[in-house]
């Protein structure tokens, strides 16, 4: 298991609603083709060390910061192929924000696939906004919110538990 991150991302309007702090993971076993992080984020023992530190400078940001922002995201590399780095972050920010703030995750596993997975469920049913399935080049689009390619899903993640079936979140415009 890595215990390793990419980047942070303090005001990043791209990956999700509103302004949000984006946290990109390190290690990604899908390799998408085409995929905008191949060269920095695929490699598990790239990027950086993931610790206290880190994770105390993210939620001071937060803390300080907070009417400001709507909430996290977390992208790869893949989240669910780095557990102990996306509960950790997960779990304190849910601590802290219980359900004043969002997290989205972004993951190439699909929806049904983590069901299948019990530690990649835990993590999911703490999300609220789930992004799932890998980046297809050849079905890429521009003109997606949130998303590269058009086989990716916006997931409401605690009405699809609940209905036991994908309900999908419609972004403004779509």
């Amino acid at each position: 298991m890595s215990t390793r991150y990419n980047n942070i991302i303090y005001n990043d309007t791209a990956n999700g609603e509103g302004m949000r702090i984006s946290f990109f993971t390190q290690g990604c076993s899908h390799h998408c083709k085409g995929c905008f992080n191949k060269d920095i984020a695929w490699d598990f023992n790239g990027g950086k060390n993931f610790t206290v530190e880190v994770l105390n400078e993210i939620m001071f940001v937060f803390r300080n910061f907070k009417d400001g922002y709507n909430g996290l995201s977390i992208l790869g590399g893949e989240p669910l192929d780095n557990f102990i780095v996306s509960k950790t972050l997960i779990d304190t920010f849910r601590n802290e924000y219980k359900d004043s703030k969002t997290i989205w995750l972004y993951s190439g596993y699909t929806f049904e696939q983590i069901l299948k997975d019990k530690n990649k469920l835990e993590l999911l049913s703490k999300c609220d906004i789930l992004v799932d399935g890998k980046f297809v080049e050849e079905l890429y689009d521009a003109d997606l919110k949130f998303r590269g390619s058009s086989n990716q899903r916006i997931i409401l993640v605690r009405q699809s538990l609940l209905n036991n079936k994908v309900i999908e979140y419609k972004t403004k415009g779509e």
